[in-house]
């Protein structure tokens, strides 16, 4: 089973949990707008009560906050359901395949266990996927309304962030084959009771999990290092603006730390999307093995 065959099997739930994520996500995206709305309301009330009415904005931001908590709390709420009840089906139609073929108990057992980089996939890294997606457009779309300057300095920031990391996918989905390859090789091990190479496993693990961390480090240190410096010019362009109010001020730092920050989970992502793709690979070239038999 590969990764196409769980997304055409389970794309209307995916579907739906993506969506409760991108109602959170673009309701955290457009708060800072809001809020900053909410701030310059509440400074002018301060000096004029008569004539400023904060209300309005203050509920505004109210019914964003609370339409990104429902968001967030729907899929909370049945992701947990939904992705156990995947993993079940999934790690039987692969324990299945196998058993079909007459491999090992010990494939089998892998096999499954290697199931669940996918649940973690769709769990965890495709909502965090789309926050990153969501983030980066909304955030420089906003910016384009505040001064056009700031909204292309992060547009032009895009292409290298997007070229280190995929520089590190490539990477690591060829460190992941031979992390995955050690793993099919331990339960052979262990099947066949041959504990005098037990050792010699564990340290073949060693070289490609350090490659993965070395090539994580790099692509997280140049990317951050590469927003700082676009961070910076932003400031001095800040600081040649008139006619900003301290709300307008609020909402540019937020959406430029929106875009800086969404940038954290890169690594890991990358890591995942090279164990899936390895995974995809593995598993698609062991069910064209149970086809052509029958041919």
């Amino acid at each position: 089973m590969t990764i196409q065959d769980i997304i055409t099997k389970y794309r209307y739930r995916i579907a739906l949990l993506l969506l409760f994520v991108l109602i959170e996500n673009i309701a955290w995206v457009i708060e800072p707008t809001f809020f900053g709305k909410l701030l310059d309301a509440l400074i002018g009330h301060f000096y004029d009560h008569e004539k400023v009415d904060y209300l309005i904005p203050l509920m505004v931001w109210v019914f964003v906050y609370l339409l990104n908590v429902l968001g967030g709390s729907l899929h909370r709420l049945f992701s947990g359901g939904t992705y156990s009840k995947m993993y079940a089906d999934v790690a039987t139609k692969v324990i299945g395949e196998s058993k079909s073929r007459g491999d090992q108990y010990s494939k089998m057992l892998v096999r499954a266990e290697l199931v669940k980089e996918y649940i973690t996939f769709f769990k965890d890294r495709l909502p965090e996927a789309l926050w990153q997606l969501s983030a980066s457009a909304g955030a420089i779309i906003a910016l384009f309304f505040y001064d056009y300057r700031i909204a292309l300095v992060c547009l032009a920031v895009v292409f290298p962030v997007a070229y280190i990391n995929n520089l590190n996918r490539k990477n690591v989905t060829k460190l992941q084959k031979n992390l995955h390859d050690n793993q099919e090789e331990l339960y052979k091990l262990i099947e066949n009771r041959d504990t005098t190479k037990i050792q010699q496993f564990f340290l073949n693990m060693i070289p490609p999990r350090t490659s993965i961390a070395t090539w994580n480090a790099f692509s997280y240190s140049t990317v951050k290092v590469l927003l700082v410096i676009i961070f910076i010019v932003v400031l001095f362009i800040c600081v040649d603006l008139d006619k900003f109010t301290t709300g307008k001020i609020y909402a540019i730092v937020a959406y430029l730390w929106t875009f800086i920050g969404q940038t954290d989970n890169l690594p890991d992502l990358m890591e995942s999307l090279g164990s899936i793709r390895d995974l995809n690979t593995r598993f698609d070239q062991n069910h064209v093995g149970i086809v052509n038999p029958a041919n």
